[in-house]
């Protein structure tokens, strides 16, 4: 059986590796032999991800031709690739792209730090807010007033409260997406939403698409459902999801379920235009392919005049192809582990079945909370609040890092939580380890991708901000040089929880 998960076409990777800037030769510098220069542009989109692991290379004839060099080049090139752990071939199967045997993919996240630790590290690992106060403590209050008719009940909704279901059917009716309640089950946080539709539609063995690079937990818990991931390139930048390889990818791969974040893309940042939304329903539709939008960062837009695209859901008007995912975490507050899945009514019924052997229902307490918001004004006001924090944060962390790390590049994107940075060519799992010895966590890039891709990135979120961000700024730079210092953090990447 073939190892390859999808496919990058003579003409796709010929633009890609003419797309890379040229770095100018020092005095005295020989030019590398052409077929070490293509390998070395091969590597390079391996490891930024622009070319997935375990994406099949073209034949070394089609490639020859769009490149206009000699098929010898080709083949000393993907024989050089071969040598170094990057390409993978079998007679009859043809070559696909992979990462070198021998380092240990980050695979967990960044457990959340100790609170005897805050005092001493800047934690950039999670990308997560304190609360909204006063509104935490009033939404708390009135679900305490509201909860005395439930405690005389047994306590178990796995459908989520009638209504908190209703509530938030209201708001997507509201955003021009008519919902019934009956297409509404409230879950444990975004995370046991998407859990429990990969245990519905994936079994252990399937196919699901997910962007290159993608949220760090959610890859992991597919990975340990069983799945196989097949990552699809996002573009450079803020520019987000290129639809030529969507398509191609769904096509080829047909995998079962496919996993965005279309608002606010964690970790680049990327917002997707209305565009992108449809040809993305649609080629998924062609496909067959069930669509999981996470709609997490949705409310977080922090640049004034921002209008935001509809829902991805809204190109879906017979809700036979997108589910979608909402949480209170990153709107309101992490702690306030409240989640929602809007889907057609068959396949909100197939997920609650399946709840019975699982977590049973979500407390009945932190509902409360979230409707007693939803209801009264106060959900709204939060978020105000919320992206007040988010903004402040994210202009200072843009100043202090530019100030500090002027070689680091990025896009500054319009809303979300996170920073997604090239790092200069530096090791972004090696100024993990280093940072931590001079008091600041970062994510590393390769935390984000399917099988190592990103080593020149890290994630930075806005969760400080002020002269808490500078110094963050302060110490990051630091472990840039000790990295290029050659000192080494230790033997082992750190575990680190991403959020």
């Amino acid at each position: 059986m073939a190892q390859w998960t999808s496919a990058v076409g003579a003409a796709q990777l010929a633009r890609l590796l003419n797309s890379q800037q040229e770095r100018p030769a020092g005095p005295g510098t020989r030019r590398p032999p052409a077929y070490r220069a293509l390998a070395d542009g091969i590597r390079l989109l391996v490891l930024e991800g622009r070319v997935p692991v375990a994406a099949r290379l073209p034949a070394e004839r089609e490639l020859a031709l769009s490149l206009s060099v000699s098929r010898t080049t080709v083949a000393a090139a993907y024989e050089a690739l071969r040598a170094e752990g990057f390409l993978e071939s079998r007679r009859g199967a043809g070559s696909w792209t992979a990462v070198p045997a021998g380092n240990p993919l980050p695979a967990r996240g960044l457990e959340p730090l100790p609170p005897e630790a805050l005092g001493s590290m800047i934690d950039l690992g999670c990308a997560a807010l304190p609360a909204p106060e006063p509104w935490l403590t009033r939404a708390v209050q009135g679900a305490l007033e509201e909860l005395p008719p439930y405690a005389h009940t047994h306590g178990d909704y796995p459908a989520g409260l009638p209504a908190l279901r209703a509530t938030l059917a209201d708001r997507y009716t509201a955003r021009g997406i008519p919902t019934m309640p009956e297409q509404i089950m409230v879950t444990t946080g975004a995370m046991g939403a998407i859990d429990a539709i990969c245990h519905l539609f994936a079994g252990r063995g399937e196919r699901i698409a997910v962007e290159s690079p993608s949220y760090a937990n959610i890859l992991q818990l597919m990975r340990e459902a069983g799945a196989r991931l097949v990552p699809v390139a996002m573009a450079e930048g803020l520019a987000g999801w290129d639809m030529d390889r969507w398509r191609q990818v769904l096509r080829d791969a047909a995998p079962r379920l496919a996993y965005v974040v279309a608002d606010f893309h964690n970790p680049t940042g990327a917002l997707a235009d209305e565009d992108q939304r449809r040809r993305l329903v649609d080629a998924a539709r062609s496909a067959g392919t069930v669509l999981v939008v996470d709609e997490t960062m949705s409310e977080l837009h922090l640049d004034e005049g921002l209008e935001m695209p509809r829902p991805v859901c809204g190109f879906d008007p017979a809700g036979s192809t997108v589910i979608t995912v909402g949480s209170a975490s990153k709107a309101f507050w992490a702690g306030m582990r409240i989640g929602w899945v809007r889907a057609a009514p068959d396949v909100i019924r197939s997920l609650v079945a399946a709840r019975a052997y699982a977590d049973l229902g979500t407390p009945v307490l932190e509902q409360l909370g979230v409707n007693w918001l939803l209801s009264t004004g106060g959900w709204e006001q939060a978020v105000d609040i919320r992206r007040g924090q988010a903004r402040e944060n994210r202009d200072a962390l843009v100043a202090a890092v530019r100030r500090e790390l002027p070689e680091w590049e990025f896009d500054v994107p319009q809303g979300g939580l996170t920073l997604w940075v090239r790092t200069g060519g530096l090791s972004g799992s090696r100024l993990a380890e280093v940072g931590e010895r001079v008091g600041v966590r970062v994510p590393s890039g390769p935390r984000f991708g399917v099988d190592g891709a990103f080593e020149g990135y890290v994630r930075l979120p806005f969760t400080v901000g002020g002269a808490v961000a500078e110094e963050a700024a302060v110490r990051l730079a630091a472990a840039a040089r000790l990295v290029e210092a050659g000192v080494s953090g230790g033997t082992e990447a750190p575990r680190t929880f991403v959020a």
